[in-house]
């Protein structure tokens, strides 16, 4: 077998980035001026069909900003993933806001369920406000991510939040791209759902601007405070005026034009990992021990990154089949720690944290890039079938 080395998720650019990045350069608009950077906030607007976006250096910037406009303040409480990447969850903590954990579902997005009980259970809600009887702090809002391009269960999380009026930030920074295909949110794309969605272009996601990441939302004056917040709040910017705290976040036209190109050929990215994504899961199933998870059958994921669950009928564990594949130069790598366990978050309170412990255990992610062939795949399926 070929010894080729096969990366984890890497970009794709074959597009119009050379070329674009290129005008940038030559017109000397390389900062956080020029016109790649508006052009590329309403291309994004436009193709997930937001009313506006306000671009960001990555997406945890996003969700610092999407939190502050959306007024979340060091007395309130956010109710987030366990299972996530830990750059959900801190902004939590950089307003000063204390985050709640909630288990997952088998989409290893957010449990709606549990989410339900622990609201009607563990909280009381009081003049409007939903209060946590442990803490009897003030829940203010939930952050739903929408993990490896699935997506959260957005019906009854939203019903979840009406009730009992929590305010929903959607990290739709894996993504992009992915939209239900029925129900009552039918055509509506991931991060267009709640008060506020976020998207990431790090150098690992299906489109990249290197880092990079956008807000969008419907509310066109949440928008226009996360473009003033993110601009280092100036009042007046001739006279260097600032009315408040603000932050050097908005992203450069060199990242923009980059973005450009990339969202140019974002369907095409999709379709490829589409394709690739049941190739492997058609090819697994011959593997006994072996299952690729499923996404959500009520979306158009983007299939951003693939899960493969190492079963107890499979003779290697988590952790050997990593071993394993990286000695035959296969780049995979496991889900996350769990955040409620991790050193800054020891003591948090958590709600019922079963499934995300089993897919922590259990879950690998394999190669997923949007250039990945199909010979890539077969190698891969034949080091599983053959783990020695």
């Amino acid at each position: 077998m070929s010894r080729k080395f096969i990366p984890l998720s890497v970009p794709h650019l074959k597009g119009r980035e050379l070329e674009l990045v290129t005008h940038a350069v030559e017109t000397e608009w390389v900062s956080t001026g020029g016109p790649f950077v508006n052009e590329f906030e309403n291309n994004t607007a436009q193709y997930v069909n937001s009313k506006s976006a306000v671009s960001v250096q990555n997406g945890t910037s996003g969700l610092h900003i999407a939190l502050q406009i959306c007024g979340v303040t060091n007395d309130d409480e956010v109710i987030v993933p366990a299972l996530t990447f830990i750059a959900a969850v801190n902004p939590v903590r950089y307003i000063g806001a204390t985050p709640v954990f909630m288990d997952c579902d088998d989409s290893l997005c957010m449990d709606a369920d549990k989410l339900s009980e622990f609201c009607v259970n563990e909280c009381s809600f009081v003049n409007g406000k939903l209060v946590n009887n442990k803490t009897k702090k003030h829940i203010k809002a939930l952050i739903v991510v929408h993990v490896f391009g699935n997506m959260g269960e957005m019906e009854k999380l939203m019903e979840v939040a009406d009730r009992f009026n929590l305010t929903v930030i959607e990290d739709a920074t894996e993504a992009i791209g992915t939209y239900y295909t029925e129900g009552q949110f039918k055509g509506r794309y991931a991060g267009t759902i709640g008060k506020v969605g976020v998207y990431s272009f790090n150098g690992n996601k299906i489109m990249t601007t290197g880092g990079g990441g956008m807000i969008v939302s419907d509310d066109e004056e949440l928008l226009r405070k996360a473009k003033h917040l993110t601009t280092q709040a100036k009042s007046d910017e001739l006279y260097y005026t600032h009315d408040e705290i603000g932050y050097n976040y908005r992203m450069t036209n060199l990242q923009a034009a980059l973005g450009l190109a990339q969202l140019e050929q974002l369907e095409r990215f999709i379709e490829t990992k589409k394709q690739n994504y049941y190739l492997y899961q058609q090819l697994v199933k011959d593997i006994p021990g072996l299952s690729i998870l499923n996404f959500n059958s009520r979306i158009r994921s983007n299939y951003w990154f693939y899960s493969l669950y190492v079963g107890d009928e499979y003779p290697l564990d988590r952790d050997q089949v990593i071993k394993f594949l990286a000695s035959k130069q296969v780049q995979v790598r496991p889900i996350w720690g769990l955040i409620n366990e991790q050193k800054p978050y020891l003591g948090s309170q958590s709600y019922q944290i079963e499934r995300a412990k089993d897919y922590w255990s259990k879950v690998v992610n394999i190669p997923c890039s949007s250039n990945l062939g199909k010979e890539d795949v077969l190698y891969v399926i034949e080091c599983l079938k053959n783990h020695r």
